[in-house]
């Protein structure tokens, strides 16, 4: 997939986001950010196109959304640490609140990397957020897509700011669940 979009792709449901942001959610210290994957641009261009307030919104897509976190410490992490970032980030559970008070996470699971396939890349904790909508992931997202505070989660926005000294790699994955034949 290119930068450029048609106005069919643009339209289309999106059934499959992938989303590779490799350090970019998290304000790494001294890292710089990455470039925008393409889903990241397709994403961008779809805001563009419907509006901020349309692609954050309840209804936007619906549908169930899994949104895919791996995190990877940095050495100096201490366990403490390490367990704080995870406490803030299940906390995100009931924190993550629209305006109204709506909930925006369905459910949210956490657990450390336990596989013996040896496939891991070094990720050490993972954590799976689901949402019921593709409008409830952007607006819990935000940035680097949705970048106006009034749409995007302030309590995720927040974490992404305390967790991101502490993390070596981060790697997000989002897709919508398909009806099972």
């Amino acid at each position: 997939m290119t930068a450029s979009l048609n106005k069919k792709s643009l339209l289309r449901p999106m059934r499959c986001v992938l989303t590779l942001l490799i350090l970019a959610p998290f304000a790494l210290s001294g890292a710089h950010a990455a470039p925008l994957s393409d889903a990241a641009i397709e994403q961008q261009a779809l805001a563009g196109k419907v509006g901020t307030a349309q692609y954050t919104a309840p209804d936007f897509h619906p549908g169930i959304v899994r949104h895919m976190v791996m995190f990877r410490f940095r050495p100096e992490t201490t366990q403490a640490q390490k367990a704080e970032v995870t406490r803030r980030f299940l906390a995100l559970a009931k924190a993550s609140r629209r305006s109204n008070g709506a909930p925006v996470i369905a459910s949210l699971e956490a657990g450390p990397q336990n596989s013996g396939e040896n496939a891991d890349e070094g990720l050490q904790y993972g954590y799976l957020v689901t949402f019921r909508s593709e409008g409830d992931r952007n607006f819990y997202v935000g940035r680097p897509v949705v970048t106006d505070a009034a749409f995007l989660d302030p309590a995720h926005d927040a974490f992404k700011t305390f967790a991101g000294p502490f993390l070596e790699k981060a790697v997000v994955f989002d897709f919508t669940v398909s009806a099972t034949p």
